[in-house]
């Protein structure tokens, strides 16, 4: 029965998960099937963007402000402010190509 499932799995190329998982952390999981592990991932990044770029836009937050033109202010962005959001996403990045690759090396695909 799970034979079936595995079956249908590889049907699909894995390429596309790839961009997936660069524009949204989590989505190459979720195409992938992993859709647990997709979750945790975007709500990981979610949290980073939310809490530890926080310094970012609280300037933004300011009365007389517009919040997008002071959000998007990428000048008075610091590295400090999009290190952690972009480790997220580069190790999701990895997590899904290990992923794509361990189930085509030894799950029965052919392994190229």
């Amino acid at each position: 029965m799970t034979t079936g499932t595995t079956a249908r799995e590889f049907a699909r190329p894995r390429w596309p998960a790839y961009p997936l998982s660069a524009l949204v952390p989590g989505l190459g999981h979720w195409y992938l099937g992993r859709w647990r592990r997709g979750a945790i991932w975007f709500a990981l990044y979610a949290l980073a963007l939310a809490f530890l770029s926080a310094r970012t836009l609280a300037g933004a937050l300011e009365p007389g402000h517009p919040f997008v033109i002071a959000a998007l202010q990428f000048g008075s962005v610091s590295y400090a402010d999009v290190a952690v959001p972009l480790a997220v996403l580069i190790v999701c990045l990895l997590d899904v190509y290990l992923l794509g690759l361990a189930r085509t090396g030894f799950d029965g695909g052919d392994g190229g």
